[in-house]
């Protein structure tokens, strides 16, 4: 049985006093056997203190993004080698406002995807159409190729790889998709996970994002190829975040 991961994406908001306060709370609130996986996603900047505070707890860390070179004149950029240096778990790879806003191709995030493995971290890896691609019958075509080109690195052994599908119209706009949307493509993609890995296919982790909140969170989260949420503005009130992460325990 996969158990359910839900990610909290902080985006660029939060101090390092402002992160202190909110992994308190939600330290508070998950306890210490949460029944789902939960994860924060924090900026760079406050790593290390998110680090600190979660140790011994059951939450895990994750980074927002990471360079695949280990080292070297990228001035600006975060290794992969240098956010597992810090301790996180898990690193996202592709999402949305990376493709979109900064230009990264699915070849730069296959190679995050790849490093973060080689270097023992769990990709997130992010797909999702945008509204012109669905509109126009394309979902899948656009979903399938930031797969295949995604984990082109890979060899017949996932590790840890988690699929976030986040449609890219739903991201930020308040504007979710519809349940059965979500279960639909999260199939395709469990049935192309099968036939990329074999057995091993049947362990990623499918993960929906896109204005998940607690009001629809459950639609989402009792899914049958649906096994987690990757949250963004909802996130950053912890308790709202907890009241999300609490729908996924089955």
């Amino acid at each position: 049985m996969r158990i359910p991961l839900v990610a909290a994406n902080w985006k660029m908001h939060k101090t390092i006093p402002e992160a202190r306060a909110y992994l308190e709370r939600l330290i508070e609130l998950v306890g210490r056997e949460p029944g789902v996986e939960v994860v924060v996603i924090p900026s760079f900047t406050s790593l290390p203190a998110a680090t600190e505070l979660l140790a011994g707890t059951p939450i895990g860390l994750g980074a927002q993004d990471a360079y695949p070179e280990p080292a070297g004149a990228y001035t600006g950029e975060v290794s992969v080698t240098q956010v597992a240096d810090v301790g996180v778990r898990y690193v996202l790879c592709g999402h949305s406002e990376r493709r979109t806003l900064f230009g990264e191709g699915d070849d730069l995030v296959g190679r995050k995807v790849q490093a973060a493995v080689v270097h023992g971290l769990a990709p997130i890896l992010c797909v999702g159409e945008t509204l012109a691609e669905r509109q126009g019958g394309r979902a899948w075509e656009v979903v399938e190729r930031q797969l295949e080109r995604g984990i082109a690195g890979l060899d017949d052994n996932p590790r840890g790889l988690v699929i976030a599908y986040e449609p890219v119209w739903a991201i930020g706009t308040g504007v979710a998709a519809q349940p059965s949307d979500a279960q639909a493509m999260a199939a395709r993609i469990r049935v192309w996970l099968r036939e990329r890995f074999g057995a091993p296919g049947d362990r990623v982790r499918i993960q929906y994002g896109g204005s998940v909140n607690p009001d629809n969170a459950r639609g989402f989260l009792s899914l049958p190829d649906v096994d987690g949420a990757l949250v963004g503005g909802a996130s950053l009130d912890p308790d709202a975040f907890w009241a999300i992460a609490r729908s996924a325990h089955r």
